[in-house]
């Protein structure tokens, strides 16, 4: 398989330009080679300017609304330029030092994911310069075929949500430029370069890619597999399990008794995973330092797994195990101050207000369905394979 940072290397594509490149630590090829490290060694063009997405170029910043310092990297003697800072999209002044800008990130599968977003303001920012960009495509490493979940709707766009689409949108980094660019209308001047051998019911572990950390708190595959339902939690006052060494995967708190809430999770019957009972305790983050109950996910059938369901249903019994003691995460988030994080979460108030409601699971997911139809064919004349 071929990445499109490999096809891109391989052409003359970028000969005798100023190339910035907007990446992070996951953009890396099958040999471990960095895009970076690619792009300064050629005597065909210069690098001259690097910009890294939320949690910085070398993602070492661990929570939201923690902005990067510009800085420089010192080896190449190039400028590095947060776009998670006093800015989110480069500046002309930014775009001044360069010819062509390049995007290599690696995003997740899911609507929350802030990469895709930095992605699309490059887009703005580069269509008012007149400057090209070249979207090296990657994998999403959940897969290509799915697209699961409620809807962003009017009114609720944040940094984890611009467009109108579900929780789990099954497309390519590569395919959201396209569809940012011309659905959305950013008119950008965009060249994708598509990757070779990929299909749409891979996962990443079908890949031969090795796996690095595209934020410092998606250390694993299985946490984005899980991760399109259980981002959901950051909308709560429930820890997803930020602070241990399996986020997204184990959730609880304090007041919950993991043994009986298991039994009742699995107790629903929801096809391709099961909740074990788990007891940890954050290291950092909410409920730092005190003993949570809860449990962890197990998937057992990627096939089968719903991960926006699964999210829903362990949201609807956490809050009816203990209507009093849950809590809804009050603002500000991600850079939202009026909105309840949940509702730009999940795209809307109708989800926070069905869990109160404690409103039948096949209900909730039955509600996504209109949606889910929409998308799915408003992202058909956009996909790549």
């Amino acid at each position: 398989m071929l990445l499109g940072s490999d096809r891109l290397l391989a052409s003359p594509r970028l000969k005798g330009q100023r190339v910035g490149v907007l990446a992070n630590p996951a953009s890396i090829d099958h040999k471990f080679r960095h895009v970076v490290d690619r792009l300064g060694t050629s005597q065909d063009w210069s690098l001259a300017a690097i910009f890294g997405p939320q949690h910085g170029f070398r993602s070492d910043l661990q929570d939201n609304m923690i902005e990067s310092p510009h800085t420089k990297d010192k080896r190449r003697d190039v400028p590095i330029f947060s776009l998670y800072s006093e800015t989110r999209e480069p500046t002309p002044e930014m775009l001044a030092l360069i010819d062509v800008l390049v995007i290599d990130v690696q995003d997740v599968g899911a609507r929350i994911y802030t990469f895709i977003y930095t992605m699309a303001n490059c887009l703005r920012a580069a269509a008012r310069a007149g400057i090209p960009v070249i979207v090296c495509d990657r994998p999403n490493p959940i897969g290509g075929l799915a697209v699961e979940g409620p809807m962003l709707e009017p009114g609720y766009e944040s940094f984890v949500g611009l467009y109108r689409m579900p929780m789990r949108h099954g497309m390519t980094v590569g395919e959201l430029a396209r569809l940012f660019n011309e659905h959305h209308r950013i008119g950008a001047k965009l060249e994708i370069v598509p990757m070779e051998g990929w299909s749409r019911e891979m996962y990443w572990d079908d890949t031969g890619l090795p796996w690095v950390l595209p934020s410092p708190n998606m250390p694993t595959l299985d946490t984005a597999v899980v991760y399109p339902g259980t981002v959901l939690f950051e909308g709560t006052m429930l820890s997803e399990g930020r602070g241990t060494t399996r986020p997204f995967e184990l959730i609880g708190a304090p007041w919950i008794d993991g043994d009986p809430f298991a039994a009742r999770m699995n107790a629903v019957g929801l096809k391709g995973v099961h909740f074990r009972p788990a007891i940890f305790e954050p290291t950092f983050q909410k409920h730092a330092r005190t003993t949570c109950g809860g449990c962890q996910i197990h998937v057992t059938s990627r096939d089968e797994f719903a991960p926006v369901k699964a999210g829903v249903s362990l949201l609807r019994e956490f809050y009816g195990a203990a209507p009093n003691a849950f809590k809804w995460r009050d603002p500000p988030y991600e850079y939202e101050h009026d909105k309840m994080p949940i509702d730009i979460l999940a795209g809307s108030p109708s989800l926070r207000e069905q869990i109160e409601r404690q409103v039948p699971l096949e209900e909730i997911v039955g509600s996504w369905r209109p949606g889910e139809a929409e998308f799915a064919a408003t992202r058909r004349p956009y996909l790549l394979y």
